[in-house]
Formats: structure tokens, sequence, C-alpha cells
């Protein structure tokens, strides 16, 4: 046997009127830029600096609930008791959805209280109906955290109000909205309302607007989160999709509510216009067929278990190749889902990923008499 590369993609940009791509400046304290599909870091700026993420805690306490619903543990439809403490939380000026004492409300409206109005009221409420506790919720979130691959964050309370131990940083937010929005985006498309209309119990219905200022510009945003803070001043997890595409970006330290709009759009559009995202292969789908020694069957299907995306400028030159590299040729019997190799991907010459190569299906081994011929041939022709 041998070592064996096959060469599978070549994609040339040649895009001859543009300009290499340029760099940006954000008038905020600690940005964070990433191409969804890729995961490809665009931008960042002071990423692992720590901060108060204000009520981009939300976005945990929603993640929380959401693994809640899948388990079937919750339901859209269970309703919460307003506790006092809860209640308390809606006349103390905070940002709101003015849930009374003592009423009922349902899971689904208490998410739309804190998603789109971003009601701290509405995030002790859901913590207590369905943990107990504000603070045995909080066990869950960090329990999360920690799954998700969180390194620097600590979460002490479901609503991101002022808390010396509530700390995360840009780079840790950014991984928990796009966790969010690749395992949960059947509730994720709730971020994307634009008003929330309550008709509580006892009371006038009250309409409020979504806090998220891209989601009023035409733009392709869905998401995320606003955050202010004093110490930290105005924050933004953000996410738009345009065609296949998704940017998201997480930034805090804006001076004022108007720049956090101005300069969100600005990085938003600039990723957009200065990269390219390539699919280089598909998930369970069969990107080459590779030579069998002894089975029955002379050639096995090869695929990866993950769609592949690449993130490249765009410059007036750039080349991906893909190869897959295998000893060849592989012997049977094969079963499903061995490892047969690895599928190397190249950006002009430089390996940038690594991914494992499996068998998309079973090869058993030839009879005696098929192996016996077919090493024959191989001693007397080199046949495999």
């Amino acid at each position: 046997m041998k070592y064996s590369k096959i060469f599978l993609f070549f994609f040339i940009f040649l895009l001859f009127h543009q300009k290499a791509y340029s760099k940006i400046e954000v008038d905020a304290s600690y940005v964070i830029i990433q191409d969804h599909l890729s995961g490809e870091i665009l931008y960042e700026k002071d990423a692992d600096a720590q901060i108060y993420p204000a009520s981009m805690t939300k976005i945990m306490t929603t993640i929380v609930t959401f693994d809640l619903l899948k388990k079937g543990e919750t339901s859209l439809d269970e309703m919460i008791t307003i506790s006092e403490k809860a209640w308390r939380m809606s006349q103390s000026g905070y940002s709101s959805m003015f849930i009374m004492l003592n009423d009922q409300v349902s899971v689904e409206d208490l998410l739309k209280g804190i998603i789109i109005v971003s009601g701290n009221d509405a995030c002790v409420a859901l913590a207590e109906g369905l943990s107990g506790t504000e603070k045995e919720f909080v066990i869950l979130m960090n329990e999360k955290a920690e799954e998700i691959g969180l390194e620097h964050t600590n979460f002490n309370n479901s609503s991101g109000i002022n808390d010396v131990n509530n700390y995360s940083t840009v780079r840790d937010i950014l991984k928990m909205s796009r966790y969010m929005i690749q395992n949960y985006p059947e509730y994720y498309s709730y971020y994307k309302d634009t008003s929330f209309t309550w008709d509580r119990t006892g009371g006038d219905p009250i309409t409020q607007g979504n806090r998220n200022p891209l989601l009023y510009k035409n733009i392709g945003a869905d998401g995320i989160k606003t955050g202010f803070l004093t110490v930290e001043k105005y924050s933004l997890a953000s996410s738009i999709k345009h065609g296949d595409r998704r940017i998201n970006a997480v930034a805090s330290g804006f001076k004022t509510r108007n720049s956090r709009s101005r300069e969100s759009v600005k990085i938003m559009t600039w990723a957009l216009r200065s990269f390219d995202t390539i699919q280089v292969a598909k998930k369970n789908e069969v990107i080459a067929s590779l030579d069998v020694w002894l089975g029955k069957k002379n050639k096995v299907e090869a695929l990866v278990l993950e769609d592949i995306y690449m993130t490249v400028p765009k410059r007036k030159k750039k080349i991906i190749k893909a190869v897959i590299e295998y000893n060849t040729p592989i012997e049977a019997p094969i079963a499903k889902g061995d490892k047969l190799g690895s599928l190397n991907i190249y950006v002009s010459g430089e390996l940038k990923k690594k991914i494992d190569v499996l068998s998309g299906e079973e090869i058993k081994k030839a009879n005696i008499f098929s192996r016996l011929l077919k090493s024959f041939n191989f001693l007397v022709w080199g046949n495999v």
C-alpha cells in the first residue's frame, strides 16, 4: 500500500476590479465578528477582556429554557405563578414586561417578555417557575456555559442586572449566541419579532417594541440582544442573514445608543462586503470513491460528518484547495463509519482545516477465490 492524495476542489476567485478588503475601526471597547457557517473570526478587539454582559445574559437564560423545552421538562403553555420578587422587578425602574403579583403567565409569554422587551421581571419569574429559585436556575446557566465552552464567564443572576460576579467576554457571548442559533432555530425566531403585545390578567394589554435597533433597518437582522450598564455603556449581540450567509457579532462599550446602532450596521456591512464563504463539503454527502483492496466492491464511498465552509477575504486572487489523504488501497473488510483518511483544506497553500473522512458504507471481504485472483493480478500486473 502507498500514501495517496486525491485533489478534490480548486476554487479561484478573480476579482479584478475589487481592492483587497480594508481593515475596520469600530467605536466600541470590545468587539468580535464571525462568519456563522465557517466559524471564522473576521475581526476582534479585546475580545477576551472581562466585561459585564448586562442584558446579553438573557441569551443564556433563554438557552437553558430551550433545553428544558427540548427535554420535555416544561412546555410553552405551562403557567408560571408570579412571585413577589419577580413582581417587584417590574416596579423598580428596570426594563420590564410589567407582570402582576400572583398572576399566571405562560412560559411562551415570559420568553417573549425576555427576548423582545428585555424584561428583568420575566427572567426572575421564569427562573423561579422552572427551577424553584433564581439561584437554582443560575446553576443550570453556569453548567450550560461550561458545556458550550465559555471559558471566562460566570452568571450570578438570570437578567444581567448589576452584579460583579456576573461577567463574561464578547468572545464567550458570541459562542453562546452561535450555539443558540445552530441548536434552536425554531425558538430563535422569537428574536426577530419587533413587538410583543401581552394581554395581561387584570390590566390593559401592553405592547412594547424590540430594543434591538438593527431589526428596523433593511440589512437582514434577526437578532439578538441589546444591553446597557452604566459601567459598560451600550452593548449588542447581533446577527444578520444575507442569502445563505450569516454574520454574528458582539460588541460592548458603545458610548451612546446611536453609536451602537450606527457602528453595528457598519461592522455587519463590512463583514458581508469584505469576505466570501464557500461550502467545501456537505454533511453525509459522498465526496469521493476510494480504492478498496480484497473487498466485494472495488470502491468505497467516502464522506464527512459535518458541513464544511471556508471564509476568505474578497481579494484579487484567492485559492482554496481540498485534498483527501489516505493509505491506498484500503483493505476490506470496512465497516460503515470507519475512518479512511483526512480531508485537508488549504488556503493559499496553508493548511487551515483537517477533517476525518469516513466510510459511508460497509464493504465485506471478497471470497477466497476472488482474493486469490486479485492477489495474482497484483503480483503479475501490479493492478489492485
